[in-house]
């Protein structure tokens, strides 16, 4: 049985703990609301990029004119995964949930008899890949000096992403990220970004190649607009991210904090039981004591 002492120290250690947990929760809270907004404002302008290349990938098909990034080398053989978690932990079971989607993706490719290689933005992923993927890895994106993600940083990650394609590194990309829903849910998405995989969504965009008329034609159009597509898609990525994360982190520290209460009550109550047998076996002493007297 723990003595007073030691009972007190872990009280006194555990309210110290709950006052970080707090501390992490309100900070977690308010990057959550500027991660949100630039989430939620990010998603009509990719919504409508991606509807009007929807639109222009519809009017080219499958023509030997239509461009690489959207017609892709033929084959799927070699699969490149960019796997983008957080530079830091303690968000729950965030970076767990991307990493456990892109392992389930690349054991199945694998199964096929594809070629995985894996791509990393963010250190917590390269961390969990690392003991069953190593091997596979081609690079790493480090995030960790960035305060604020903003666009030039998928730019960076896209420019890395077309320069291995154009050199015949891999036939087809996909991101793994999580899409932000709210602060309790974030669920791990893959999406495909080489070759362009764009849908209509809604007759409209359907429609919208009889409304406009292109200029120059829908070819050199998209030559121009698909790189620019990759950036924008992975930009938004992680802008999700950055919402997920904080969202996930604020969970986890008000579960940390709710659990560290709780924990401080029943230490509080044994240290209380074990100081009230104290006083009673010094009480049953002295009484003992006396009546020997």
């Amino acid at each position: 049985m723990p003595s007073l002492k030691d009972l007190k120290n872990r009280i006194e250690s555990v309210k110290s703990t709950r006052k970080i947990t707090k501390a992490m929760q309100m900070v977690a809270a308010a990057k959550l609301r500027r991660a949100q907004d630039a989430a939620e404002a990010a998603r009509p302008y990719a919504e409508r990029f991606n509807g009007v290349m929807a639109s222009l990938a519809a009017s080219v098909g499958d023509s030997d004119a239509a461009p690489r990034l959207l017609a892709g080398t033929g084959k799927s053989d070699v699969q490149l995964l960019v796997v983008m978690t957080s530079e830091r932990g303690l968000c729950g079971g965030f970076n767990t949930n991307i990493v456990k989607l892109a392992k389930t993706h690349a054991e199945k490719l694998q199964a096929e008899g594809k070629t995985v290689k894996i791509l990393t933005v963010g250190k917590k992923g390269r961390e969990q890949l690392k003991r069953d993927y190593g091997n596979l890895f081609v690079g790493h994106v480090d995030l960790s000096e960035v305060k604020r993600i903003g666009y030039g940083n998928a730019q960076d990650i896209a420019r890395d992403v077309l320069a291995r394609f154009d050199g015949g590194e891999f036939d087809v990309a996909t991101i793994f990220y999580a899409q932000f829903r709210s602060v309790i849910a974030q669920i791990p998405t893959a999406q495909q970004i080489i070759p362009a995989a764009y849908e209509s969504e809604g007759s409209d965009d359907a429609g919208e190649s009889t409304l406009y008329d292109y200029e120059p034609d829908e070819e050199a159009i998209l030559a121009d607009l698909l790189p620019r597509g990759v950036a924008t898609q992975i930009f938004a990525a992680l802008l999700e991210n950055g919402a997920s994360e904080q969202g996930a982190r604020m969970s986890a520290m008000d579960n940390a904090t709710r659990n560290a209460g709780e924990m401080i009550d029943k230490l509080t109550i044994e240290y209380n039981r074990s100081r009230q047998a104290v006083i009673t076996n010094e009480l049953i002493e002295i009484i003992s004591g006396a009546e020997a007297l």
